[in-house]
């Protein structure tokens, strides 16, 4: 288990997460707190199927407007559900991608060995807001730069993310800044 802590300048707060790597698959649980675009405290647990698909990401919000849980599965087949409900617009994608979190990042990345060897791949992701925890799709690009750098792209945002020897987020620009570990 590796604990990693990041200060998330997207919503000017920090997240740690406990990840676990094994046999293609990763196991996380991780907590946040940031003040945008609302106070909030997120609490998150992520688990992946092997080639780091996401089979579930269970996570609980607290905000002003109260506390609000999601369930988010996905059967392995291409299909979600959240708390129970059909995602069709989500159907297909392989990843969710938590938002504010540079954890979520990690799988698809890891899948294609892109902080190590070239390509670009363009992903449906099913991305969760915070804190309204809505689950929207969303198309994303990640290209290999060089060792440790990956270019991500959705829509007209782009930034050059670096990632370590594992796969993690070290640096996100303009979202999230990995601590180093005492």
């Amino acid at each position: 288990m590796r604990a990693i802590t990041w200060e998330v300048s997207g919503s000017q707060g920090f997240e740690t997460a406990w990840a676990e790597r094994e046999d293609g698959v990763l196991r996380a649980r991780g907590r946040a707190v940031g003040t945008v675009p609302e106070p909030y405290w997120i609490s998150y647990q992520l688990e992946t199927a092997e080639g780091f698909v996401t089979t579930r990401l269970s996570v609980t919000a607290e905000a002003e407007a109260g506390t609000r849980a999601l369930e988010l599965l996905h059967d392995g087949q291409g299909r979600w559900t959240a708390n129970g409900e059909p995602l069709s617009d989500v159907d297909g994608a392989l990843d969710c991608d938590l938002g504010l979190c540079p954890l979520t990042n990690t799988m698809p990345v890891l899948r294609h060995e892109l902080h190590q060897a070239p390509g670009e791949r363009e992903f449906l992701m099913a991305w969760v807001s915070v804190p309204d925890l809505a689950v929207r799709p969303s198309r994303q690009t990640y290209t290999h730069l060089g060792p440790g750098r990956v270019r991500f792209a959705s829509g007209d945002f782009r930034s050059d993310l670096e990632f370590d020897e594992e796969g993690y987020v070290v640096d996100y620009p303009s979202l999230a800044t990995r601590l180093a570990a005492r």
